[in-house]
């Protein structure tokens, strides 16, 4: 059948290379618990990582030996997946990582995302939820507060109490005014003006010089400096008394 819906995104690469570059996406998720990258690349490295934290749950020989052949620098990565992560995730049932989408790193990048795991210290949507706590008014919370607070706390470990610690320092931080920080703009991959050139006829150019330049013709001396009609017509004058052809002038003038 042809057509149809595709099963991955192939990501302009061939197979060998998209899967180098899933394996080294999901290795820097493990070793840094968030990494920035376009949306497509973070949503194919999410199916690849969902299915390495269910390989460091299990935690048996197989899956240590199945996690170190996915797993780049396995020595530093697969104690750490087997070790705070699988701990971590022990009661989650599945959904270990998010993909948030941001602006652009860079001007002419694609859309880019953030892909991260869950219940972190990185956690983007933990921190967002303590920062809209602190800037609210304190008291009851909204129905929709309310979901946002439960569902960054529900895994965590000491969720409440970690997320109130956060609420209070933001507190803090936006009374002393450290709150007001602003990201730095996109990286600028072009120059604000691009180079012109000056534009100008090659005629106008002193330097100008002709790409198959003619040979000179070479001048009679006894001519001296005359001008052009006149010396191109002597030149022919003389050309045809030194062949001896017969000069047709008078005959056409007696005609």
């Amino acid at each position: 059948m042809a057509g149809g819906h595709i099963r991955y995104r192939h990501l302009s690469r061939a197979s060998a290379h998209r899967q180098a570059l899933l394996r080294n996406l999901v290795t820097s998720l493990i070793k840094h618990e968030s990494i920035a990258t376009t949306w497509q690349k973070a949503k194919e490295a999410q199916r690849l990582a969902e299915k390495v934290i269910s390989l460091g749950k299990k935690n048996t020989d197989a899956t240590r030996r199945r996690a170190r052949q996915i797993l780049y620098e396995p020595d530093e990565v697969v104690p750490k997946l087997f070790g705070p992560i699988r701990e971590r995730y022990l009661d989650r049932p599945g959904g270990y990582t998010r993909v948030s989408r941001i602006e652009p790193l860079k001007e002419d990048q694609a859309e880019s995302a953030i892909l991260e795991l869950l219940d972190g210290p990185k956690d983007l949507h933990f921190a967002m939820t303590a920062k809209t706590l602190a800037r609210s008014k304190p008291g009851r919370l909204s129905p929709k507060q309310a979901e946002h607070v439960k569902k960054a706390t529900q895994f965590r470990k000491d969720g409440v109490e970690t997320l109130q610690a956060m609420i209070e320092r933001m507190r803090l931080e936006h009374r002393e005014g450290l709150d007001d920080r602003v990201l730095p703009p996109p990286h600028k991959v072009y120059p604000e003006e691009l180079p012109r050139k000056q534009m100008h006829f090659l005629e106008e150019t002193d330097d100008y010089k002709l790409p198959n330049g003619l040979p000179k013709r070479r001048r009679n001396p006894a001519l001296g400096k005359v001008p052009a009609r006149e010396a191109k017509e002597a030149n022919m004058a003389t050309e045809e008394a030194t062949t001896g052809e017969p000069d047709l002038k008078p005959l056409e003038s007696s005609r």
